[in-house]
């Protein structure tokens, strides 16, 4: 694809901005034009403006970018990445909309908006024609596109492949949640340190209604919300990256665990998604091992796009119950949303 898209990554300076700039680099089909940030940050080169903190090393195309204000206008991108706060995105990003741009969001603002898709491109491709809506309704030319929460992103991906399957009723899910999930400087270390939080404010109101607008079905330019029902217990944990959630769930049907096993380690999602730059291989890896996923050793499967999915087994009060590792600022996050934008060009919502 040749020229590529110029794209911003709107909040750079963060964490999961840094992750964006990370995964962009010497992208095939997008190119960073410009960077934004704080008042604070403006007008600095982006390498004094951030303090980096991904183990991998600062681009050096992004060392020396001026960092700019979030305006439109100003920045020549047709494609812009949100890592902006909600709170801010909440204004900020209908602006670009507004002015043409199409925005790839990894802040919660909008995700409940009954026309703005909810993607997970192995998951639910078909919701991106929200967009259409969206644009009617809204008068402008761009579009919000949101990616879920790190904690909904896993255990969605792992329900679509069962609910396909079997017949998904009901779960009740325990997120172990790692500490880059809160952002930087995030967590203090006196609280996490030696301990467990036991709660993330909204974290588990969103894991409880997410996976059902993705795994809702698309009829009549609406999406249905799938009538699963979900119960979450959200924990923040000492752990770096990689988000854990054990959950048990109900089918329509008794499943044993070695036909669970077949299905997820077989799934491939639709065909749309799978040949994309960004596409997980494999979308599910299942492992046998009784101490397995853990974030340490297995976060980085499939370049941090791959679903980890280990301890499947029977469960006494449900049907099955099993542990789902996803790296939460590459697959939950960052790299999220980059795979919905190659989706949205693949499906020619985003122009090439």
């Amino acid at each position: 694809m040749s020229p590529k898209i110029p794209v911003a990554v709107l909040g750079a300076t963060g964490s999961v901005g840094q992750r964006f700039v990370q995964l962009l680099d010497q992208h095939p089909w997008f190119e960073v034009v410009a960077l934004t940030g704080s008042e604070r940050s403006a007008g600095q080169p982006y390498g004094e403006a951030c303090h980096w903190v991904l183990p991998e090393p600062l681009p050096g195309w992004a060392r020396d970018i001026k960092v700019q204000h979030s305006e439109p206008e100003k920045l020549g991108a047709r494609l812009a990445f949100s890592a902006l706060p909600s709170t801010k995105a909440r204004h900020i990003e209908p602006r670009f909309a507004q002015a043409g741009v199409v925005v790839c969001s990894n802040a919660s603002a909008f995700r409940q908006d009954v026309d703005v898709p909810l993607l997970l491109p192995e998951v639910n491709p078909d919701h991106a024609q929200l967009v259409y809506t969206q644009r009617q309704q809204r008068g402008w030319s761009g579009a919000i596109v949101t990616n879920p929460n790190c904690t909904s992103t896993g255990i969605t991906i792992a329900f679509k492949a069962l609910d396909d399957a079997f017949g998904l009723q009901r779960a009740v899910v325990v997120s172990l949640q790692a500490i880059s999930g809160a952002g930087y400087p995030g967590v203090a270390a006196l609280d996490i340190i030696d301990n467990v939080i036991p709660n993330i404010p909204g974290e588990e109101e969103k894991v409880e209604w997410e996976p059902r607008k993705m795994l809702g079905q698309w009829v009549d330019g609406q999406v249905r919300l799938a009538p699963v029902q979900i119960s979450a217990h959200t924990n923040r944990v000492a752990v770096s990256d990689g988000h854990i959630v054990c959950a048990s769930v109900e089918f329509n049907q008794a499943v044993e665990p070695q036909q669970a096993a077949r299905v997820l380690g077989s799934y491939y999602g639709p065909e749309i998604s799978r040949d994309l730059p960004s596409a997980p291989q494999p979308v599910i890896s299942v492992t046998e091992l009784p101490d397995r996923p853990q974030p340490r050793l297995d976060r980085g499967t499939g370049q941090g796009m791959t679903t980890i999915i280990g301890r499947l087994r029977p469960d006494p009060l449900f049907h099955l119950k099993f542990v789902v590792l996803s790296h939460n600022t590459v697959r939950g996050a960052a790299g999220g949303s980059l795979f919905n934008a190659e989706l949205l060009v693949k499906m020619g919502i985003l122009e090439k």
